[in-house]
């Protein structure tokens, strides 16, 4: 069945991107290979490119390339060339700056205060005004990357490490969490409104620093705190010193994580993601109390909407089935010359599991729509395997408004919900009714009984809201880099 297999090819293209994951360790003799695992947890959160940087305190070691963590790092012997006790790695998904080798993290330069290797999770809203200013002085930039101009900002600086951080970390603006290293430092740093997630753990005598707990987990290492926002910790021979760079900071992490891109198995400011992601399925139960009557059985879009279906199912006391069934052994849809194969191929991800279907009304749960165009072709699938109806419930309010804190979503006039009513969504992706948790209810799913507090929220929560906590300097302003001549590496 075509529908059928076109399935997978919608959703990869249409959900929000993940933005990048990074792992760093201090003080372990095997520090890159802890660092590898670290990166397969994290896997989730960048399938672009994959990197590692190593110091053995006198000469930093490398390596880096495009794809999967498994694809980057297949040969063991590696490992062998990967010296030194510290270890910052990077799974990158390019928010800014295009797919390229030479955008590739961790990056690296060497400054009049040694070496310093830097990986980045986040977007910066001024990089093209601080780019321009930098390029004017005489800076010269190697790759499309927003995190090179951090590294710059450190060499146009004077004074210590400390002090060098400090200027650059108040010259910049956005969501970002970084790691950076030096010949004996792991440094972490969480931007002022702890938008991007990064926390510390302890493994054996050594600290870690994680974009998610998952990454902590895999290697055993043992969850201590979240990195405060606007915090940066220095750890050097195992010893963690804390500073606040920053003149104001306020707590508010992105709601999409809960939501969609953190791993289930995560613990975010103390909360359990999966758990999270049950109430948020309960909630959307709760606005929905008419449901009960109408619906047969419950059915995610897996992965992403497991858990928030069987919150859902267990609030209406309705089976909850596995209907749409996914192949997690396929890895890339490998096929790309014939159009017609190309999504026969895709049918190796995504499969209706047909007798779970007919003459069913089902509740069809998923955690957003962004375009609509993955819902479309889902609704049809089911149509041909013989629904009675299809009544589609999302766990996330409508997507209104991009991002540009590192979730790589459509331009405003690519999303449906800021063109279309709920009424006209539901006709054009062809359910018989559709229905949005709303923004409260999602604060209520994390504790808060009352919801939003619109004076001062929570959350970063703007592409529902269109509230941005951190100015748009660059898209407020349509500033371009002078420098405008990139060298295109060619794709293989």
């Amino acid at each position: 069945m075509k529908i059928q297999s076109e399935v997978e090819h919608y959703i990869l293209k249409n959900k929000p991107k993940d933005e990048c994951g990074i792992f760093g360790i201090s003080c372990d003799p095997e520090a890159a290979s802890l660092t590898a695992l670290g990166l397969h947890a994290l896997q989730h959160r960048g399938q672009d490119s994959a990197g590692i940087v190593t110091s053995d305190k006198n000469n930093f070691f490398a390596h880096r390339g495009m794809g999967q963590v498994s694809e980057v790092f297949s040969d063991v012997s590696l490992f062998h060339t990967l010296k030194g006790e510290i270890s910052i790695g990077h799974n990158r998904y390019g928010t800014t700056g295009e797919s390229a080798l030479k955008n590739v993290q961790p990056l690296f330069s060497e400054l009049s205060i040694g070496g310093i290797a830097i990986a980045h999770n986040g977007n910066l809203t001024n990089t093209h005004h601080l780019k321009d200013q930098l390029i004017k002085s005489g800076s010269i930039f190697q790759s499309t990357s927003d995190t090179e101009v951090i590294l710059h900002l450190l060499s146009t600086a004077n004074g210590t490490l400390l002090e060098r951080l400090t200027y650059a970390l108040n010259s910049i603006r956005g969501a970002f969490s970084l790691l950076l290293m030096t010949k004996d430092s792991l440094i972490g740093v969480r931007d002022p409104f702890g938008i991007r997630p990064l926390v510390l753990g302890k493994y054996k005598n050594s600290y870690v620093l994680s974009s998610e707990s998952c990454g902590l987990d895999i290697i055993g290492a043992d969850l201590v705190r979240d990195i405060e926002p606007g915090e940066l910790v220095i750890i050097k021979k195992n010893r963690i010193e804390s500073f606040k760079p920053f003149k104001t900071t306020q707590l508010r992490p992105c709601l999409f994580e809960y939501i969609y891109f953190s791993r289930p198995d995560s613990i975010l400011q103390g909360r359990n993601v999966y758990e999270v992601r049950k109430k948020i399925g309960e909630e959307l139960a709760t606005e929905n109390s008419g449901d009960k009557n109408k619906i047969d059985i419950v059915v995610p879009i897996p992965d992403s909407g497991n858990a928030s279906a069987l919150g859902y199912s267990e609030k209406i006391q309705k089976p909850f089935e596995f209907g749409i069934i996914r192949n997690h052994y396929t890895g890339r849809t490998f096929i790309q010359d014939s159009t017609s194969i190309r999504h026969l191929s895709v049918k190796l991800k995504h499969n209706p599991n047909l007798s779970s279907f007919k003459n069913k009304n089902i509740a069809l749960i998923d955690d957003s729509i962004v375009r609509g165009t993955t819902s479309i072709k889902i609704v049809e699938m089911l149509r041909n395997c013989g629904v009675k109806s299809i009544h589609m419930r999302i766990a996330s309010p409508p997507v209104k408004f991009p991002c540009f804190y590192g979730i790589d979503t459509p331009t405003k006039e690519e999303l449906l919900a800021s063109k279309y009513s709920i009424e006209k969504i539901q006709n054009y992706i062809g359910v018989d009714s559709l229905s949005f948790i709303t923004l409260n209810g999602v604060y209520r799913a994390l504790g808060f009984k009352k919801g939003r507090n619109n004076e001062s929220p929570a959350f970063t929560d703007h592409y529902f809201s269109g509230d941005y906590p951190v100015e748009l300097i660059d898209q407020e302003s349509g500033s371009f880099p002078s420098q405008l001549s990139l060298l295109i590496e060619a794709k293989k």
